[in-house]
């Protein structure tokens, strides 16, 4: 009975630092989480601006007292409206919308490559170009590589380095890559 009664209070213990060890990590986890999320949402706010030409925006938990189990609504305004959440903003403006969070969750913690697909497909010319403005200004501040796919013939003439893959035959692709920066070059010394 003796030894019993010791393994129950080691158990009980064990318990104890266990829980103890959760409730550790999940102060640590809110406290990373919330330094995080206002890290984000100052560059969303910023980059919204610059994508807009204006406006403003902002990120807010929501749904629990906890912000390891709250949700997350995305507030934002274009120049000339109202503050909204995202879904009832146009097609271009939620993807704008969208590109500035994205770039934001980036510029908080970047990655040595980013890899963007299509997201100039919804935008006009006009915010095409304050798309291809951001990305130049993003790549000259910082070591990330931007891969971009894309349609969008502004977006190809922006760029250093184009590849294109084409179908030569059926089921067989070749790549071909220009050099932009080096074909301007070559067109302006001729």
């Amino acid at each position: 009975i003796n030894g019993m009664q010791n393994e129950r209070a080691d158990l009980v213990a064990a318990i104890g630092r266990l829980r103890q060890g959760i409730s550790s990590l999940n102060r640590e986890g809110r406290e990373r989480l919330l330094a995080a999320f206002q890290k984000v949402d100052a560059h969303f706010s910023e980059l919204f601006v610059r994508l807009f030409g204006g406006g403003r925006a902002h990120l807010k938990l929501t749904g629990a007292e906890d912000p390891l189990e709250a949700g997350l609504e995305i507030f934002a305004s274009p120049p000339g409206k109202r503050l909204q959440v995202l879904s009832l903003l146009s097609g271009g403006e939620q993807a704008l919308t969208a590109l500035s969070l994205l770039f934001a969750v980036f510029l908080t913690n970047p990655a040595p490559i980013c890899v963007l697909d299509e997201v100039d497909a919804p935008l006009d010319d006009a915010n095409v170009d304050r798309f291809c403005t951001l990305l130049d200004e993003l790549c000259h501040t910082g070591t990330t590589r931007f891969l971009v796919i894309t349609h969008h013939r502004m977006t190809m003439a922006r760029v250093d380095r184009l590849f294109g893959v084409t179908m030569a035959e059926r089921g067989v692709s070749s790549l071909v890559s220009v050099d932009l920066r080096a074909a301007e070059a070559l067109r302006e010394s001729a």
